[in-house]
């Protein structure tokens, strides 16, 4: 059951990453390297940009902040506005539908902490946290857990910042310091 969960989990952190056309593979490979560098500190410490203008660093961790409560909110429409409508790591629509689904059939939140940005330029941010997952199937009733780092990459559109992809990897520890069961 957990090995199917983290399917799960998988699938909702990054829903539809591999749905790129060939002809941006190479891009976003680049950008995919890119991004990834900030799991490849597995216990370390993370640096935060040291170039962020102030005015930009507020708009950027308040977009981040929309992206984790308009999903914990449960609000589909609001979710599809912080999204990105040319994300590089997933196709808009069918993350809409995934979401959708998702929120259909569980109860999910998210908790995150340490939220730094990582990697910055005037139309690309890299936001790195720590994010713990506490999901409910409303169907079997059963409870789960799960915890992992994540880095969200807001792309600027229009004077405002989207998320454009996100990349996870969980952590190694099964334990719940929630005390719930899994």
């Amino acid at each position: 059951m957990k090995k199917w969960l983290t399917v799960v989990v998988a699938a909702l952190l990054l829903s539809a990453c591999g749905n790129t056309k060939e002809s941006d593979t190479a891009q976003l490979s680049e950008k995919n390297e890119e991004a990834i560098v900030g799991f490849e500190m597995m216990g370390g410490t993370i640096e935060e940009a040291t170039n962020v203008p102030e005015d930009e660093k507020v708009k950027i961790i308040a977009a981040f902040d929309e992206y984790i409560a308009s999903f914990n909110a449960k609000d589909i429409e609001r979710y599809g506005k912080i999204l990105s409508k040319n994300p590089q790591g997933f196709n808009y629509d069918e993350e809409m539908e995934f979401i959708q689904s998702t929120f259909e059939n569980y109860d999910v939140k998210r908790l995150d902490s340490d939220v730094t940005i990582v990697k910055y330029d005037e139309n690309v941010a890299q936001v790195f946290a720590n994010i713990d997952t506490q999901t409910k199937d409303l169907e079997s009733n059963v409870d789960y857990y799960y915890s992992g780092r994540q880095v969200t990459v807001f792309v600027k559109e229009d004077d405002d910042w989207k998320v454009s992809s996100v990349y996870y990897i969980g952590n190694q520890s099964d334990e719940n310091p929630h005390g719930e069961n899994e």
